[in-house]
C-alpha cells in the first residue's frame, strides 16, 4: 500500500479523532481549522514531540489560528497551504433540518441571512458538529455528531460544498 492510499484510508479515523478533540471542549465552539501533516516528518523536525504523538499514525492534525469572523467561504478562499501540509480538516457547528424543511426553504427566494434565521428558528432543527477533512491528493472524509446524540454519522458526502472548498485551498 502506498503512503498516499494509506493516508486516504486513515482519513475517516483522523476526522473522528479531530471531532473527539474538539468535543472535549464542549459545544458552542468557533470554527476550527487543522493542518494535516505527516507524523514522521513532524517527529523528524521536532523529536521532542515523540511522547505526545502517535508515531503509528500517518498524519497528525495541528490546530491553526482562528479563522476571521464572517463568510467562511471567503476565509477559506484566502488559504494556501505549504507543501509540507498534506491535508486539512475543518470543524464547525451547524444546524441540520429534515429534508422536507429544507425543501420549503427555497434559497433563490431568500437571502443567506434570512435562511440562517429561518433554520435557527425551525422547530425541527438539530444542532450538530461537522468535521470535513480532505487530502491534497483528493481524499476526503466527513463525520457529524448531533448535539443530543452520541452516534457519529460518517460519510464523505455529508458536506460536498465544504469538502470542495477545502480541496480548493490546495490549488
Amino acid at each position: 500500500m502506498t503512503a498516499v492510499s494509506s493516508n486516504s484510508d486513515a482519513l475517516p479515523a483522523l476526522a473522528e479523532e479531530v471531532e473527539q478533540f474538539v468535543a472535549a471542549a464542549g459545544w458552542d465552539q468557533p470554527v476550527q481549522l487543522f493542518a494535516l501533516v505527516p507524523t514522521a516528518e513532524l517527529l523528524r523536525m521536532q523529536p521532542e514531540l515523540a511522547g505526545q504523538l502517535d508515531a503509528g499514525s500517518a498524519l497528525t492534525p495541528i490546530a491553526q489560528d482562528s479563522l476571521p469572523d464572517g463568510d467562511l467561504g471567503a476565509a477559506l478562499a484566502g488559504i494556501m497551504w505549504p507543501d509540507a501540509v498534506h491535508g486539512c480538516a475543518l470543524v464547525q457547528e451547524i444546524v441540520v433540518l429534515p429534508p422536507e424543511a429544507e425543501a420549503q426553504m427555497n434559497a433563490s427566494d431568500q437571502d443567506a441571512e434570512k435562511l440562517r434565521q429561518l433554520a435557527a428558528e425551525h422547530p425541527q432543527r438539530q444542532e450538530a458538529r461537522l468535521v470535513a477533512a480532505v487530502l491534497r491528493d483528493g481524499g476526503e472524509a466527513c463525520v457529524m455528531r448531533l448535539r443530543n446524540h452520541d452516534d457519529l454519522l460518517k460519510g464523505p458526502g455529508l458536506a460536498p460544498n465544504l469538502t470542495a472548498a477545502l480541496h480548493a485551498t490546495f490549488t
